[in-house]
């Protein structure tokens, strides 16, 4: 059964339980067909941007040495951010998914691989390789919706708490490594008694050092070393962590939250099907358009359905197989939900921002804000903020 919260107008009524295991049927025929030619080409792109990723960050340090002056601090940090970003985009994040596994290279494999990030490897590859990406957007099941902190649908209760949800999302986005770190502790699941006590605090320590290395690196050794510039150069770091953490977030916003992308209640996934499971995965991402800079900045999760749908087959892969989903969706009828960053972002703030409020009173002034959108934009949005559960 695929149960579709949120959604005046379902849009997999006109489809049938046979439908349904077809499009699974055609989306396992896509991923065969990327496996069977895994091979030096897709092992030359991730040792490349490895590599320059790498001598990118060496450069960038190298260049803050003199970040006394104004042109080495801009040049030193506008690298040393970029470099981060692509360690934690498309290296990080796709290394530890499994992507390159089948390489078979010790040094570039999900169960080797920590990244520059204050979570550890081992936790946040089971908060989201296991759980994000198993109950993708239902809530209950999925913690990435909201990271606790936010509410994501109107059927989800209001409280006085969520009025400072704009905020509390915003201070997320600038502290966003940290924020993901006691996200992946799952404190709450303790609070409820559903976590050991021992496990907690083994845990803790694990960030906590993590943390520290990452302080010590970034605020301690490196200004050191550059001297006189040892101020600018830790301003520098600092930058290009704030840097980091602002980009990331915004990718990750713009792939699961703007309007148009569906969430699930928890009886969704009673007796979820393998075509089930990719129809849910289907409708419940956004796209970022762009060319091969942006999709590369993103970790090319610019291409977040195709991920969602494939998160262990090459990143690089996605933008080849993304015609082939997107006719898919045609075929069948589907709405593939794609934009450019500035819409897509401004579309999750948006929510982010209506769904604070209660679904009356408060609410009719942000309708009336908005009452001058066509029809069919307005009709848009609240069919993506009413409830209907439909059996396929």
């Amino acid at each position: 059964m695929t149960a579709i919260q949120n959604l005046t107008d379902d849009p997999t009524a006109h489809l049938s339980a046979e439908d349904i295991e077809q499009i699974g049927r055609e989306l396992d025929a896509i991923r065969a067909q990327v496996v069977a030619s895994r091979g030096e080409r897709d092992a030359a792109y991730i040792r490349g941007v490895i590599e320059a990723q790498r001598r990118l960050e060496l450069a960038s340090r190298v260049v803050l040495l003199a970040s006394l002056f104004p042109p080495a601090w801009l040049a030193g940090t506008t690298g040393l951010a970029i470099s981060k970003i692509l360690e934690n985009m498309e290296i990080g994040h796709n290394v530890m998914h499994g992507q390159w596994d089948w390489m078979r290279d010790p040094k570039i494999h999900s169960t080797t691989w920590e990244w520059d990030n204050a979570t550890p490897a081992e936790m946040w590859k089971h908060s989201h390789n296991e759980l994000h990406h198993t109950y993708t957007n239902v809530i209950g099941r999925d913690n990435d919706l909201g990271y606790g902190i936010m509410r994501v649908d109107e059927d989800q209760r209001w409280m006085p708490f969520h009025l400072g949800q704009p905020v509390w999302n915003l201070i997320n986005a600038v502290i966003f490594q940290y924020g993901i770190a006691a996200y992946d502790l799952e404190l709450g699941t303790y609070l409820k008694g559903r976590k050991d006590k021992g496990e907690l605090k083994r845990q803790a320590r694990k960030v906590l050092g993590k943390i520290r290395k990452q302080v010590t690196r970034d605020y301690v050794v490196h200004p050191l070393l550059s001297g006189p510039s040892a101020l600018t150069t830790l301003s520098a770091n600092v930058t290009a962590n704030l840097v980091r953490n602002l980009w990331t977030h915004s990718v990750i916003m713009c792939g699961h939250f703007p309007e148009g992308v569906a969430t699930f209640e928890k009886t969704s996934i009673e007796g979820e099907t393998r075509g089930e499971w990719y129809l849910r995965q289907m409708l419940g991402a956004a796209n970022i358009s762009g060319g091969p800079l942006l999709h590369l900045m993103t970790g090319n999760l610019s291409f977040q359905v195709e991920h969602h749908l494939f998160p262990d087959l090459p990143s690089n892969r996605y933008q080849e197989i993304a015609p082939k989903v997107q006719e898919l969706f045609e075929r069948y009828e589907l709405t593939y939900v794609s934009g450019p960053l500035p819409k897509q972002l401004l579309s999750a703030w948006m929510k982010v921002v209506r769904l604070s409020l209660p679904n009356d009173g408060l609410r009719g002034l942000l309708d009336a804000a908005t009452s001058t959108r066509p029809t069919s934009d307005r009709e848009a949005s609240k069919s993506s903020s009413r409830a209907l559960t439909t059996a396929a």
